[in-house]
């Protein structure tokens, strides 16, 4: 029994972990780039589960409500950058971060408008009952789950270290002044910074809520246990996201099942405090790393 309720944990904490990590990698997106910690990163994945909902009560078949919540997610993103962002971009990185809080309040406003108040649910991806493995029950949205964050995260390391644009991207990271020079555009590497943090915030979202119910307020929450697996993991730093989202995931789900599921939800704050207090670069981020002060 308590092997089984080991693997049950394990499985429900490492579903959870991969979601924060999503939303942690969203936010090391527009880090990287600009600096600035975009509050509004949490609003993305509810945005994008709420309009898989929407599409596939239109008719969609699962890939393509998947597919069309993500792009018009993306299509928010570029909105919020071109027409609010850039519009600052002589401000200060507080008073843009503080844009960014303000940014998340009227999607979730907008979302409450459109969609009110009641949660939504998203029908699983592959039909079937939980697979029984040595006594433990796992939903096949699970391995969903896992399986769509491992291509995400695969595309965005082939896209960072393959591609014209993602090489950019990363240069611009490490000296945006250098690479003006050499003819790199930095405001629409920092517009695609803005569209690939939505698109994934979107995919988290969709892949998230058929086992969890979708809701217009869900944002700040996921925000939150997001921002804390970027801290955690070092601010700019992937791979450390990944690890510290399954961290994060792992301790809420042992704290719901071993102690009580009433102090889940602090986990990430005080692992957040203990970052900030101990280790504020994070576990595998780096103080040295160069960024974008100025765009």
């Amino acid at each position: 029994m308590l092997a089984t309720d080991l693997l049950q944990y394990t499985v429900s904490g490492l579903t959870l972990g991969v979601i924060f990590a999503l939303v942690a990698i969203g936010f090391n997106i527009i880090y990287n780039v600009t600096e600035i910690i975009n509050f509004a990163q949490g609003e993305f994945v509810v945005v994008g589960g709420l309009l898989a909902v929407f599409f596939v009560g239109l008719g969609f078949p699962i890939p393509m409500a998947f597919g069309a919540s993500v792009l018009v997610t993306a299509a928010l993103g570029f909105g919020m950058e071109r027409f609010v962002i850039r519009r600052a971009r002589n401000a200060s990185i507080l008073s843009l971060i503080i844009i960014t809080i303000a940014m998340s309040m009227i999607f979730k406003g907008s979302a409450m408008s459109l969609w009110g108040k009641d949660p939504y649910v998203l029908p699983p991806f592959s039909e079937g009952g939980p697979i029984m493995v040595a006594g433990a029950a796992i939903q096949p949205q699970a391995l969903w789950v896992l399986a769509v964050s491992a291509l995400v995260v695969i595309a965005l390391s082939i896209f960072f270290h393959r591609s014209v644009y993602g090489k950019a991207m990363l240069a611009c990271a490490d000296n945006a002044n250098a690479a003006r020079m050499v003819g790199i555009p930095v405001r629409q590497m920092v517009l695609l910074s803005f569209v690939l943090s939505a698109s994934v915030g979107a995919a988290a979202g969709v892949i998230i809520t058929p086992i969890s119910l979708m809701q217009y307020d869900r944002g700040a929450m996921l925000g939150l246990k997001g921002f804390a697996a970027a801290a955690l993991g070092g601010l700019g730093n992937f791979y450390g996201a990944l690890a510290a989202g399954a961290i994060l995931g792992l301790a809420e789900s042992f704290t719901a099942g071993y102690i009580s599921s009433g102090y889940k939800d602090a986990v990430s704050l005080v692992l957040l405090l203990f970052a900030l207090f101990f280790k504020p670069e994070g576990l595998f981020g780096s103080s040295e790393a160069a960024k974008l002060k100025k765009f």
